[in-house]
């Protein structure tokens, strides 16, 4: 899981500089996306290493979640506004969320799947433990 952080770190990393010179305005805010993405990368970096790997896939799944809800807040709170209008920067916005929403969702089955696995070795050892 760790080099699937890595990966969509990134995609975020990069996706910062696209928005930035795509955009007409050249906000220093379109560069969101590789603040996030840097982090996942010092996540996924860390999570090479066995003992770093649980808590730093969990701080990784944290910034997942963060680059969902964070993102669509501002997103739905830029659209109540009368001048808004859907162009470059919510595009952005969408794509950094639906990006984060697809890691968050792959740290959930990973999370599951390897709670399932220590459960079955630990049950394997258990019933080979003779009985009195």
């Amino acid at each position: 899981m760790a080099p699937i952080a890595i990966g969509f770190g990134v995609v975020l990393t990069i996706l910062g500089p696209i928005l930035f010179f795509l955009s007409d305005t050249q906000s220093p805010t379109a560069f969101i996306p590789s603040g996030f993405g840097v982090a996942l990368i010092v996540c996924g970096a860390l999570a090479l290493n066995e003992k770093f790997r649980m808590h730093a896939m969990h701080g990784a799944a944290v910034v997942g979640v963060l680059g969902v809800i964070l993102p669509m807040g501002r997103l739905i709170y830029a659209s109540t506004q009368d001048n808004f209008k859907f162009g470059l920067a919510a595009g952005g916005t969408v794509a950094m969320s639906l990006l984060c929403l697809s890691f968050v969702l792959m740290c959930v089955k990973s999370f599951i799947d390897v709670r399932i696995a220590r459960k079955k070795k630990e049950a394997e050892g258990q019933s080979a433990v003779p009985s009195a």
